[in-house]
């Protein structure tokens, strides 16, 4: 479900465009991918939970940094373009109060583990973040230092790092 609607920023008028409010058979749009794939041992699982009005995508489990791990992902792959002029990226989110990670990914990265990051904190209570694509940075000095948003191809939401509880929630994401 595609939705725009109009924001101010700074005077002037923006279109927001809804990415993915977790309706409409999310879970086929999602997929969970932990760091055992690589050999770690963090272990969690992501869900959409709630009724079809209101559902939300969740991040659970525990990082560990053992085995040269260190990460639980939600991810969705897509091949429909994000609007040319899109400045970032909004979502609404609760969780533990640790931080999380937002990852892009573009067509062209030479490695699977390449990928934009922006990191947030979520709240005890519902927050609505808001991550400007020039505060992604490139996870290795071999990518392209910055990106456009219509190459966007991948999202992912990510416990990354440290060893820690992961829980997380999102309401939705939108473009702005």
């Amino acid at each position: 479900m595609i939705l725009i609607f109009t924001l101010t920023l700074a005077g002037h008028a923006m279109a927001e465009t809804v990415f993915d409010d977790f309706s409409n058979e999310a879970g086929a749009r999602w997929d969970y991918v932990a760091d055992r794939v690589m050999g770690g041992v963090s272990e969690g699982r992501a869900e959409i939970i709630g009724t079809e009005a209101n559902n939300r995508l969740r991040l659970t489990g525990t990082v560990s940094t053992d085995k040269n791990g260190g990460f639980l992902q939600v991810r969705q792959r897509f091949s429909d373009q994000w609007p040319e002029n899109s400045i970032g990226v909004k979502l609404r989110s609760k969780g533990n109060g640790k931080i999380y990670y937002v990852f892009l990914k573009t067509p062209g990265l030479s490695r699977v583990w390449y990928s934009y990051r922006a990191s947030f904190v979520a709240s005890e209570n519902w927050t609505e973040v808001t991550l400007p694509f020039a505060d992604f940075q490139p996870s290795h000095d071999a990518m392209p230092q910055s990106f456009k948003a219509a190459d966007v191809n991948s999202i992912a939401i990510v416990a990354y790092g440290a060893d820690y509880q992961a829980d997380v929630m999102l309401d939705w994401i939108k473009l702005y």
